[in-house]
């Protein structure tokens, strides 16, 4: 399985806005929750391995951290016409059967994605009340392809660190996943 890494957006970036619709039409924005501690977005999908590797973890995160005012997003921007599993439809069943507690949103244009400089499912960003970038990097170093626990540890001890006023160590290890399933024509110029 081929595998792309996250690009690393530089730390104190502004979360880019966004409006997006969930798979029923509801639009969902970054506005929604002014009043959030903390926010996470997450690309991710429904038929990477990566990604259903984490997926529990991914649903275990949104009730553990959702509940502390961490305003939680996870987009998914992959062309649909020659990734069909990752359809709206099925992003509706996805998140029913991983009991996701998040809004999960469909970015058509992939405009979010490109705005986000996002690579891989999974790719997480973690920002700050003030919207700065904190964290950008892996779940945790469990992989498919290797025996390692799947435990969320880092993401975790980032938004962990933003809920109790601590700096987020700036030595962070990219996301490794999936490359995101960009529609012929509309590939972002970084992207390899």
């Amino acid at each position: 399985m081929a595998a792309t890494e996250s690009e690393m957006l530089p730390l104190g970036t502004e979360a880019p806005g966004f409006t997006l619709p969930d798979p029923d039409g509801t639009l969902f924005s970054l506005d929604d929750r002014e009043d959030a501690a903390v926010y996470l977005v997450m690309f991710i999908s429904n038929h990477c391995p990566f990604v259903k590797h984490v997926a529990a973890e991914l649903a275990n995160i949104g009730r553990d951290y959702g509940a502390r005012n961490v305003a939680i997003y996870a987009i998914n921007s992959n062309d649909t016409r020659t990734h069909p599993a990752d359809s709206p439809a099925e992003m509706k069943k996805e998140s029913a059967n991983r009991g996701y507690s998040f809004p999960y949103l469909f970015d058509q244009d992939q405009s979010i994605a490109k705005a986000y400089r996002a690579a891989c499912t999974p790719d997480i960003y973690v920002f700050d009340a003030d919207r700065k970038l904190v964290y950008r990097g892996q779940l945790d170093s469990s992989r498919p392809s290797n025996s390692i626990a799947v435990s969320g540890d880092d993401l975790r001890a980032a938004l962990d660190a933003v809920l109790d006023g601590s700096a987020v160590p700036e030595d962070q290890i990219p996301s490794i996943g999936c490359n995101i399933k960009w529609t012929p024509g509309n590939e972002p110029d970084w992207f390899p």
